[in-house]
């Protein structure tokens, strides 16, 4: 979340409050569902179905030339399932990742098996693009906080409290 102040953005933003941090894909058309928003989240839920299926179709391509290589059922198996569990681990981080913070040293940890199970990755961001912009639940939040904290932080008493008069 950005506390830089600025230009007022939409008229319940109070003018030099945090902003909304930009998603990949989405900028900041997440807050107020503006600026072609449902055209955005169809065109990533297409384009990552796409590249989904296009990958499914480069390992079936591996998959062939370790046929061919004739390397024996063994590797097969192990490549396939490599490949299945790197996949459907990847979905649930990715998936999980939307919801909460990563722990940044985690996920350096999982960058191999994520590069592996990227198929996984490609679905998740898909079934996450059917419902809302992917991490939009998480920023929002954030975002909803900060504001509330901003407006509590700024929030003045009116009047002079020296001028006041004293209850006896």
């Amino acid at each position: 979340m950005s506390d830089e102040t600025g230009a007022p953005g939409a008229p319940e933003e109070p003018v030099g409050g945090p902003r909304p941090e930009p998603l990949r894909f989405f900028g900041t058309s997440w807050v107020h569902h503006d600026d072609s928003y449902a055209a955005r989240r169809a065109g990533v839920a297409a384009g990552s179905l796409v590249a989904a299926v296009a990958s499914c179709l480069v390992l079936r391509f591996a998959f062939q030339g370790l046929q061919i290589a004739d390397t024996g059922a063994f590797v097969t198996v192990l490549v396939v399932a490599m490949f299945a569990i790197c996949t459907a681990l990847a979905f649930g981080n990715t998936l999980a990742g939307f919801g909460k913070r990563q722990d940044p040293q985690r996920q350096a940890s999982l960058r191999g098996l994520l590069a592996i199970g990227f198929v996984g990755t490609l679905a998740a961001y898909f079934v996450r693009s059917l419902t809302e912009a992917p991490g939009e639940k998480l920023h929002r939040e954030e975002y909803e906080k900060a504001r509330a904290e901003h407006a509590v932080r700024t929030t003045r008493r009116s009047g002079n409290p020296s001028k006041k008069k004293r209850r006896r």
